[in-house]
């Protein structure tokens, strides 16, 4: 299973106004190296942006030197991903929906630098709490692994440990939005995730997700202290922004700092996806969005935790264009602190 679309800047690489013959492509990736490279190297060592995936044909000359099917980048996209300067780190959303196979894990690592962390998604067959099927009379019913360890570290953790463990980043568990109409027990959710996260091995780092703004509270944010694990600071449809999160789930309770971001809230997947796609120029540009990480990573970076950003085409129209704007404004902000 190949990754799952995501994300784009009216000033960069505007749609419609670019060659697709490859050497096009290839000058204006040198280009964007380039740029990108004064960027980076103004950026503490431990600020690791990156992609939600890596598989976007549109990206053909900002992260990509050819134009290569959606196919042929899942498979084989992440070697000449991670040579983007800024490009340190990406996402791993397939394992959200299936387990990965051991040989296919062994690829990803083969492709990738030493020393270069990845954050691979926990699989819903242990964060949704029904269960997670595409359909049939099992949808909608309880889910008898939901918040699962050993199902966790059976499905995820062990393949990852054997085929996979020098990229190995903070495992992102993202629980789904309750359902419409339907209330949350907050207490007998604080209660399961602190009984799954005390079963889970430590050699590993953990960062929890959450979609109901109700659960940022007092208790949650005992519950990761506790476990030494961070809140994933989300930008996402029915959350408040990521600077709000950082005010109830401060930045320094943490090890290490995750921000995700993937729709500008009150927007939805498919409305943005139609709308932003093939990904390759900005589209709806977040002023207040970019201030607030760079805040976020402006506060985490004084201790020295290591930071990972990482961006969903969704967000903006364009995940790298977007990763270059938040360098930029990340640089500024540190320079004025």
């Amino acid at each position: 299973m190949s990754q799952l679309p995501l994300f784009d800047e009216p000033d960069r690489g505007r749609a419609g106004t670019q060659s697709t013959h490859p050497s096009s492509f290839e000058d204006r990736l040198a280009a964007a190296h380039a740029e990108a490279a004064v960027v980076a190297a103004s950026l503490p060592a431990g600020v690791r942006f990156g992609t939600s995936s890596w598989a976007f044909p549109g990206w053909a000359g900002i992260v990509y030197p050819t134009g290569s099917t959606q196919g042929a980048l899942a498979r084989e996209g992440l070697r000449d991903y991670a040579r983007h300067p800024l490009l340190r780190t990406v996402g791993i959303d397939r394992s959200y929906y299936a387990p990965i196979r051991i040989e296919d894990l062994k690829r990803y690592a083969d492709q990738l630098p030493g020393g270069f962390p990845c954050c691979a998604k926990a699989p819903s067959a242990v964060t949704s709490p029904v269960s997670p099927g595409a359909g049939g009379a099992g949808r909608g019913s309880a889910n008898p692994h939901y918040l699962d360890p050993d199902r966790f570290i059976e499905d995820m953790l062990e393949p990852f440990a054997v085929a996979f463990r020098e990229h190995c980043g903070p495992f992102v568990i993202e629980f789904p939005p309750s359902r419409r109409g339907r209330a949350i027990d907050v207490a007998a959710f604080i209660d399961g995730l602190d009984r799954f996260l005390g079963a889970l091995p430590r050699d590993f780092g953990y960062a929890v997700e959450v979609r109901d703004e109700v659960l940022l509270g007092e208790g949650y944010r005992t519950v990761l202290a506790r476990h030494g694990v961070a809140h994933v600071y989300n930008y996402w449809s029915a959350m408040p922004m990521p600077g709000v999160q950082a005010t109830r789930v401060p930045v320094d309770g943490a090890p290490f700092t995750v921000v995700r971001l993937l729709l500008r809230p009150g927007t939805w997947y498919e409305d943005q996806r139609e709308r932003f796609r093939p990904f390759n120029r900005l589209v709806a540009p977040d002023a207040a969005m970019r201030a607030d990480v760079a805040g976020i990573v402006a506060r985490a970076t004084p201790a020295e935790r290591p930071v990972y950003v990482l961006v969903n085409n969704k967000a903006e129209g364009s995940a790298p264009l977007t990763i270059h704007a938040l360098a930029e404004a990340v640089v500024a902000a540190l320079r004025a602190s």
